[in-house]
């Protein structure tokens, strides 16, 4: 279990302080620390509690998820690309944003389509909050989970069904520009080396199939519900897909998680 210091510490400290969903491999977090240990930035956890109220980070940095990055006394980020640019700017090398116009602006595409809003993430999080909605007896604390995340991301009946074809159409596309980088020479999304599309979808993956247990030891109910079962997302999810998750992290992101 990575060590977490309280609100109260983390509030005291200069530096980064990044808050985390506390014991949960969510891609989102997972996609930050990602960032940061590419670039050897060093910071401190603070603990999120997944779903909850969190009122102790609202009152610290008027967000309830993560994550969230506070760098010494500037305003907080929240935002995935916020969260990026940040990193960009305290560490330029190694830089995960092309210097070339044409291929940062692919960069930014292929990581909104993978974690921004209507993106893989997003909608595979309505694909997860679905059976959630379907039982009318489910604890306090699990309803109050479901209802805090439904409210951030929007969920509705239709956005769920809708859901699985997005899925397959970010897939589709993803695993088309692999290919055509495959034939070019690349391993990577853009260029010739890593950027941050590579790390996004790299820890993105997990929303369709998570890494084997002894890499990621996450519980039996958030590996199921993690692993894709759609058929509509399984008929869109190539190989490649899964054989870059593997790349990036043998090449350049630690293992085991620490959450």
């Amino acid at each position: 279990m990575a060590d977490y210091v309280s609100i109260e510490a983390a509030r005291a400290a200069e530096g980064l302080r990044l808050v985390l969903t506390q014991g949960v491999p969510g891609p989102w977090s997972e996609a930050a620390k990602a960032i940061l240990h590419v670039k050897g930035i060093p910071y401190l956890r603070v603990a999120q509690q997944g779903g909850g109220d969190n009122d102790g980070l609202i009152a610290w940095t008027g967000h309830a998820n993560a994550p969230t990055a506070i760098y010494n006394d500037e305003p907080p980020r929240a935002g995935r690309n916020e969260i990026l640019l940040l990193a960009e700017r305290i560490a330029p090398e190694p830089a995960l944003l092309p210097a070339d116009p044409e291929e940062r602006t692919i960069v930014f595409g292929l990581s909104h389509e993978i974690g921004g809003e209507d993106g893989w993430g997003w909608n595979r999080r309505h694909m997860l909050l679905a059976p959630m909605h379907a039982t009318s007896d489910a604890p306090e604390a699990l309803a109050r989970t479901r209802d805090n995340l439904s409210s951030r991301y929007g969920f509705s009946r239709e956005a769920a069904e809708r859901a699985p074809e997005r899925c397959a159409q970010i897939l589709t596309g993803l695993s088309a520009r692999l290919q055509r980088q495959s034939a070019a020479g690349s391993r990577y999304f853009v260029g010739a080396g890593l950027t941050a599309a590579d790390i996004y979808w790299a820890t993105f993956c997990a929303l369709a199939q998570p890494l084997p247990d002894e890499v990621c030891a996450m519980n039996s109910f958030m590996r199921t519900g993690y692993t894709a079962n759609d058929p509509t997302i399984l008929a869109a999810l190539d190989p490649i897909l899964l054989e870059h998750r593997d790349f990036i992290y043998q090449q350049h992101l630690p293992l085991p998680l620490d959450f």
